[in-house]
């Protein structure tokens, strides 16, 4: 079984443009009700994961009084609030152990193409629901 077989397409995913601004990617985020959002540039290459925590935290650091107009974050774009560290995306062809290995790490494993593309994702319910269904213990399944 891969990640083909647990996929939600890209059309049926929020995700953000990594040019996006921070208010565009904070409104996207509420409207969505997600608190991680994947990141892709305009050409469909996978760039990461945006959480509320990355964009609270810039903007407790970026502001000195506390106080933050809503024109403040329109300047600032999803590069500048990405952190370094990337969650990696899983490939299509991905066996069923590499993705209970990255749903270990957030809630969705972005899934990508051979080019690096991102294609969609599958979710942590998804893994979890389809291992309990088949009664396949945690452990067994992450070797």
């Amino acid at each position: 079984m891969n990640a083909a077989f647990f996929l939600t397409p890209k059309n049926d995913v929020a995700f953000l443009f990594h040019d996006c601004t921070l208010r565009q990617g904070l409104e996207k985020m509420r409207s969505s009700g997600y608190t991680a959002i994947p990141v892709i540039k305009r050409d469909g290459t996978y760039v990461g994961i945006v959480r509320e925590g990355d964009f609270l935290w810039h903007i407790i650091e970026k502001s000195d009084d506390g106080a933050i107009c809503l024109r403040d974050l329109e300047n600032v774009r999803l590069p500048q609030i990405l952190k370094a560290e990337k969650f990696p995306a899983a490939r299509i062809t991905s066996p069923m152990e590499t993705l209970v290995e990255y749903a270990l790490l957030q809630n969705f494993v972005p899934i990508v193409d051979d080019e690096n593309k991102f294609i969609g994702l599958v979710t942590r319910h998804r893994i979890m629901r389809y291992l309990t269904d088949h009664n396949i213990r945690l452990d067994a399944a992450a070797r």
